[in-house]
């Protein structure tokens, strides 16, 4: 496998035509069919327009109430609420929430990291979509079908540390199922789902950087599966999820 970045965008700002830069640098730069393409959720939000000015928020009672509890802004706590369907844990400021994609993650993943002073940065209102619209851009571009994987940041609740993960897939499946498989002693393999959608996302961190100015990643020379992808795979059932019941 062959990891590698592409060269840095611009400052992308809503409206801009992401799919179109990301193609132009990917036939350029030479991505071929079969390579695929993590980018950063902050560009594809960015693009998106899903920047808020907190200074526009106007905080309900129960955002008050938590920023009270938790000592975060008021206008921040209102945007935590309206991107979740939950607020699975808190302690002190701390806030775990389940995300209206079913992610669960500090502060339902909004972040002012890269973002203008007094504004921040939500998540893609549906991080599938926007991978397809990027692959169907990309994919022409080079002439064969490319899998685009839109990574973010989250921590993980038994390990220090940040890793990216998959929050959107397109054109390859995001787990593997080696269940009926054999390891190498003939065993047969019961309970081996490898992740290979957050797997990518992993290794593509180890070029996204907060201040390297490098949103896509390529990743070369890994076989997947052709199929319409989905990062919804990649999220537990809750009837198999130990820890939140």
């Amino acid at each position: 496998m062959r990891l590698w970045p592409l060269s840095a965008l611009p400052e992308i700002v809503p409206g801009d035509d992401l799919a179109g830069m990301v193609a132009d640098r990917a036939r350029a730069e030479g991505v071929v069919p079969g390579d695929i393409l993590m980018v950063a959720h902050k560009v594809v939000s960015k693009a998106e327009g899903r920047v808020v000015a907190l200074a526009d928020v106007e905080p309900g009672t129960a955002a008050r109430e938590l920023a009270a509890l938790t000592g975060k802004e008021p206008a921040l706590c209102e945007l935590i609420l309206s991107e979740s369907r939950r607020i699975v844990r808190r302690r002190n400021s701390t806030l775990i929430c389940e995300t209206h994609h079913g992610f669960v993650c500090a502060n339902a993943a909004i972040d002012a990291s890269n973002a203008r002073p007094g504004t921040v940065i939500l998540l893609p209102r549906d991080p599938d979509a926007s991978a397809r619209r990027l692959q169907a851009r990309i994919s022409a571009a080079v002439g064969g079908r490319v899998g685009v994987i839109i990574t973010d940041t989250h921590g993980r609740a038994f390990r220090r540390g940040l890793v990216n993960i998959a929050i959107g897939i397109a054109a390859f499946d995001a787990v593997i199922d080696h269940r009926g498989g054999q390891d190498m002693f003939g065993r047969t393999l019961v309970a081996t789902d490898q992740a290979i959608g957050d797997e990518l996302a992993a290794a593509s961190g180890l070029y996204m950087g907060k201040d390297s100015g490098t949103p896509a990643v390529v990743a070369s020379g890994v076989p997947t599966r052709p199929a319409p992808g989905r990062a919804g795979e990649l999220v537990r059932r809750p009837e198999h999820d130990l820890f939140r019941t």
